[in-house]
């Protein structure tokens, strides 16, 4: 009979294996809160879009260029924070990047120039480029050995603060302004207080973890094969947040264009298809662990395809329901390319991480750039007609190794 407090054979007791469990939960669960509260802030800026745009007299250009200004801090910063942090860790670029954004939130707020505007959603994109790296590889410290099913319970945090982001500028800053936004600084607090409490546990357990042994060697699979399947990836990513840049920025312009919807309305189905990416995210990580990531990536970027055909020409009903559909499976690929990602390169967490989320940011920005130039010159039902074709990139998955071939 073994005492509570008898070492086994592995050297440690049961109770210890237990409370190590209970705490990695905890964490998980932790950075999966912060996840949301970060992107429920940086998620305002979209939701906000039709009151700047009114407030300040801006094109669908300009609207575009604070989305790129937001997602090219975040794209460049990203691979380098990554790079920088996988060789020297630095757990508490945690609270600092929730800091960031909280005075991204105060420019929105109170900014008396288009100039400031672009400030401010450039410091949040700062925000985003020191967070997720680092939140990455708690992410996977904490994942137990299931890294897609960690990775989904992550990235659902965001997900459903993108998707709260346009319910409470609806409920909130549309009737209280503006000003209303400098009111979610008590999130970036809130996360902030968490946040230090995740960075102390990440640099006890990192410490730990240099003191035990490898038990396996992970499979390498040669250079160029390597190089292949990110390039591969990095396309699916492309295609993948294009078609969201084209959902989160124009979406509710769409709607309001195209059905006559007020903005309120407009963003409430905007929080539909954002909710709906939501629980693509997590049904993506642990169906990955079961059948493979390879099949999930498959079905979701191709099999999206019809979906986004048919929805610039139906009407309101199935507008809405098939963007849920689009939201749903268009999702569940993200952790699954992170966790297929991080397979290819082991030992480079914070810098798959870095590169595939800064690669989304920036490909996001400059896709929503572009399209609001397209909208400008041609209409909003054009862009989605151009956009409706980008899934068929998923055709590419089929150059990705095979599970086998990575374990």
């Amino acid at each position: 009979m073994v005492d509570a407090t008898t070492p086994t054979a592995q050297g440690k007791t049961p109770i210890a294996q237990d409370d190590t469990a209970k705490t990695a939960y905890v964490i998980l669960a932790a950075i999966s809160g912060c996840h949301f509260l970060n992107d429920l802030m940086q998620s305002l800026l979209a939701a906000i879009y039709p009151m700047l745009k009114a407030e300040f007299a801006l094109s669908f250009w300009q609207i575009g260029l604070l989305t790129f200004f937001f997602q090219l801090t975040a794209s460049l910063l990203q691979p380098v924070v990554g790079i920088v942090t996988d060789r020297h860790p630095f757990a508490w670029s945690l609270p600092i990047g929730m800091f960031a954004t909280l005075c991204g939130l105060g420019l929105l707020a109170s900014a008396p120039s288009y100039g400031m505007l672009l400030c401010g959603a450039g410091l949040i994109g700062i925000g985003s480029s020191v967070f997720h790296p680092e939140a990455s590889r708690v992410t996977r410290a904490a994942s137990g050995g299931r890294f897609g099913t960690a990775q989904s319970v992550f990235q659902v945090g965001g997900n459903f603060g993108t998707a709260a982001g346009p319910l409470l500028a609806a409920f909130i800053v549309v009737p209280f302004g503006r000003g209303s936004v400098a009111w979610f600084a008590l999130a970036a607090l809130i996360g902030m207080v968490i946040l230090v409490n995740v960075s102390r546990w990440h640099i006890r357990e990192r410490l730990a973890a240099a003191k035990r042994k490898a038990t396996t060697n992970p499979k390498r699979l040669p250079r160029n094969r390597v190089i292949t399947a990110v390039t591969v990836l990095l396309l699916l990513i492309f295609s993948k947040h294009v078609y969201m840049a084209s959902m989160t920025s124009y979406y509710t312009f769409f709607l309001i264009d195209r059905f006559g919807l007020s903005t309120p309305q407009a963003q409430k189905m905007l929080f539909f298809f954002l909710a709906a990416v939501a629980v693509g995210t997590v049904i993506g990580g642990p169906v990955g662990d079961r059948i493979g990531r390879r099949t999930v990536i498959w079905v979701s970027i191709l099999g999206v395809l019809p979906f986004t055909l048919i929805l610039p020409y139906a009407n309101l009903f199935w507008t809405g329901t098939l963007s849920v559909i689009i939201g749903i499976t268009l999702a569940s690929a993200f952790p699954a390319i992170v966790v297929f990602g991080q397979e290819l390169m082991p030992g480079r967490v914070g810098m798959v991480a870095g590169l595939f989320f800064g690669v989304a940011f920036g490909v996001a920005g400059i896709a929503a750039a572009a399209l609001g130039v397209v909208a400008d010159a041609t209409s909003i039902e054009t862009v989605f007609s151009i956009c409706a074709f980008l899934p068929i990139l998923g055709l590419l998955t089929i150059f990705l190794p095979r599970r086998h071939e990575l374990s």
